[in-house]
């Protein structure tokens, strides 16, 4: 069996919830339906969802089931655009590295619906640089739409200090949407109380809020919007109104009643599991710079375990290890690694077949070759010291091949932002 180590693209299917889904599945109703079967599908759809919204601190109404995190986040981000853009706010602010969930609606959106998308730099860990956004928030912000972060970093693990950038958008009246697909199941999210903590009220601060059920051990095709129910957004798509009049069409219930179960579950083992595969990624870390000193480590340091037990929060997302090799392209070690039985991942964009940089890196300011020299190892409820073992086992002879390998010579399509 191959050592899966690309957790962070998605996760195996908690057995559980593959259990739920095929056993909703039997069931015959539409929850839009008035008759028996209909109320009974209707009951197991908002059982679900009320056992979700739990693990996210907010109440059922707020919560808006989607296809999976990338409707959710067009939802949040174009909703509240197109909300606010009646009153003439057009401003987008995004920090630079978002997923491209993020990058590519607001590019949408600025080539169709004249929004003005304003890029906040990173430093050179991942963090959004607290100054940059502060000025751009005191510039004229009746004009700004909202604010949109990613929560997590997809890529090189950054936690973001969620509440600090939440309590500075609601200080000037903007709102805000949280792309959390990737925190979701490893760091504890309360959106009533972070709403409350960040002075958010009305639809200035944290409005809305995106998840994705595959990430957590539920399906792929899963998703959520936990949006405020003080919070008004145009919807993507019309017909029904089944939700809130937010998003229509008819509600996948077994979708719902997986999600319900791996949400649970993941709540329920999340913080032994952040500790346990923290353990995990502080030896893969050690291990890869053992093996290849010259390897550096993207993102921040993780906090050593002796503090982390003090209470000092890790600004490194558990299960999340990611590197750079210099002199190799990040493509030539996952395929070494792979035909070595172990499945990790660049982090990298491909456009038509070619291999391009990391804009993630790019936005913290490593250089081109440097941001193409990138590997992603992700853990999760299933990865073991056995599976660190056979990666760490396997890297120096992938890494000796693909520095023989070296730089391919091409054109990058990808600029810096």
């Amino acid at each position: 069996m191959p050592v899966y180590l690309d957790h962070a693209a998605t996760t195996p299917v908690l057995p559980e919830a593959l259990e739920a889904y095929t056993r909703a599945m039997a069931q015959v109703g539409n929850p839009s339906s008035i008759h028996s079967a209909g109320q009974n599908a209707k009951r197991m759809l908002e059982d679900a969802r009320e056992r979700i919204a739990v693990t996210l601190g907010c109440q059922g109404i707020e919560l808006v089931f989607t296809s999976g995190g990338t409707e959710a986040i067009n939802l949040g981000i174009k909703g509240l655009y197109w909300e606010r853009a009646r009153a003439g706010a057009r401003r987008i602010l995004v920090p630079e590295g978002e997923h491209h969930a993020t990058i590519d609606t607001v590019e949408w959106l600025a080539s169709y619906e004249k929004a003005d998308v304003e890029w906040i730099p990173l430093d050179d860990q991942g963090f959004v640089r607290l100054d940059a956004l502060e000025a751009a928030l005191r510039r004229e912000p009746e004009e700004i739409a909202l604010l949109t972060f990613l929560w997590a970093n997809n890529e090189v693990g950054t936690v973001q200090p969620a509440e600090r950038l939440i309590a500075l958008a609601a200080s000037a009246g903007v709102p805000v949407h949280v792309d959390a697909v990737s925190a979701y199941g490893h760091l504890p999210i309360d959106f009533g109380g972070m709403r409350a903590r960040t002075g958010s009220k009305g639809q200035a601060g944290l409005t809305a809020l995106s998840v994705s059920a595959h990430k957590i051990g539920g399906p792929v095709g899963a998703g959520a919007l936990v949006l405020s129910r003080d919070a008004t957004v145009v919807p993507l798509i019309h017909g029904g109104g089944q939700q809130r009049q937010v998003r229509s069409g008819t509600q996948d219930v077994a979708a719902a009643a997986a999600f319900a179960v791996a949400a649970s579950h993941a709540e329920s083992e999340r913080a032994a599991d952040a500790e346990r595969l923290a353990a995990l990624r502080d030896r893969l870390i050690a291990g890869v710079r053992a093996a290849v000193p010259s390897a550096v480590l993207s993102g921040p340091e993780p906090v050593p375990a002796e503090r982390r037990t003090a209470g000092e929060a890790d600004a490194r997302l558990a299960s999340n290890a990611h590197f750079t090799f210099p002199g190799c392209e990040g493509d030539s070690l996952l395929f070494l690694l792979d035909a070595a039985g172990v499945e990790v991942s660049t982090g990298s964009a491909c456009q038509a077949g070619i291999p391009e940089p990391s804009h993630v890196l790019r936005a913290m300011g490593r250089g081109e070759d440097e941001a193409r020299g990138a590997l992603r190892i992700t853990m999760g409820r299933t990865s073991t010291d056995d599976d660190v073992d056979a990666f760490l086992a396997a890297l120096p002879d992938a890494y000796a091949q693909a520095s023989r390998a070296g730089l391919a010579a091409r054109e990058s399509a990808l600029g810096a932002r």
